[in-house]
């Protein structure tokens, strides 16, 4: 039988989700690129990039012209692609092309905005059918999901819910319902490079790891790799964007090369910090992440 994906072979969106946290003794590595940066063209050679540095799991922006949590670093990117004319059909082109061999599952972050004007059903069946195992939608209230939550789980991908350091209780008792990992908003802003971790994001991480029943996976504000490992200490998940998007805009003739160091880097951070690392996971007495 096929599974809620019409493929015959492959596990579903969420479960392939799932399985990049489940048994894990380190963090997953998570990074954020901008599809369409440099082009769209570029974008399969780019995931080949993304795993080869040792990334787990792939969070690709779709580009939109009024993103309320992006930073400058990606709405410029965002920009940057929308001039170059990226298109969702284009997308998808692409998507379907790639994803059929790709290794790691690959998670879109869409605003309400081009899902809506490329139709809520069509967007996650298209998704779905591309190799797409979830969706995040930052500006969509998780009060709010219901419709597009019934549409992924008919189309087995996983749709995240996201927490901020504000989130009320009842915000994170719901979000128990969601798929595949909860993303652990770290800061109270928008996203971008920082030369400092919040100085509550360990605290907050912890806490939202006891609140939900889902692998949480840290973003916003995690630039460099002693940041990502201190992170990654406690969270299930590390997912890195702004400082791996300026990177790739700083030097778009050899942005597949960048993007393979930046990860690379990030994953002997996190892999040094681990428990069989030599910094043995807790070396400054911050609690140590417990396996998913």
């Amino acid at each position: 039988m096929p599974n809620a994906g019409g493929d015959w072979g492959r596990p579903t969106g969420v479960r392939r989700v799932e399985a990049v946290f489940r048994g894990r003794q380190r963090a997953a590595l998570m990074p954020y690129l901008t599809a369409g940066l440099p082009d769209l063209a570029s974008l399969p050679r780019m995931l080949a990039a993304l795993a080869a540095g040792g990334a787990d799991a792939v969070e690709l922006g779709v580009p939109f012209s009024d993103p309320l949590a992006d930073g400058p670093a990606l709405q410029a990117a965002a920009t940057a692609a929308l001039t170059a004319g990226f298109t969702l059909d284009g997308l998808w082109a692409v998507l379907e092309r790639t994803l059929a061999q790709y290794p790691l599952p690959v998670v879109l972050l869409t605003y309400v905005n081009p899902m809506l004007a490329h139709g809520a059903a069509r967007f996650v069946d298209r998704a779905a059918a591309c190799g797409v195992a979830g969706l995040i939608v930052p500006d969509l209230p998780w009060a709010e999901s219901g419709p597009l939550r019934r549409l992924t789980r008919d189309r087995g991908l996983a749709l995240v819910p996201m927490a901020t350091p504000n989130s009320p209780p009842g915000h994170l008792q719901r979000i128990r319902s969601g798929a595949g990992f909860v993303y652990g908003v770290s800061v109270t802003g928008v996203t971008g490079v920082r030369d400092q971790l919040a100085p509550d994001v360990l605290a907050f991480a912890s806490r939202l790891k006891d609140a939900v029943r889902l692998p949480v996976a840290m973003g916003f504000g995690i630039s460099t790799p002693e940041q990502a490992a201190r992170v990654g200490r406690v969270a299930d998940g590390v997912i890195v964007g702004s400082a791996l998007v300026t990177a790739v805009m700083q030097d778009p003739a050899h942005a597949a090369e960048v993007a393979t160091a930046r990860v690379r880097a990030l994953r002997a951070a996190l892999d040094a910090d681990g428990p069989d690392g030599p910094d043995g996971g807790d070396g400054d007495g911050e609690e140590g992440r417990r396996p998913t």
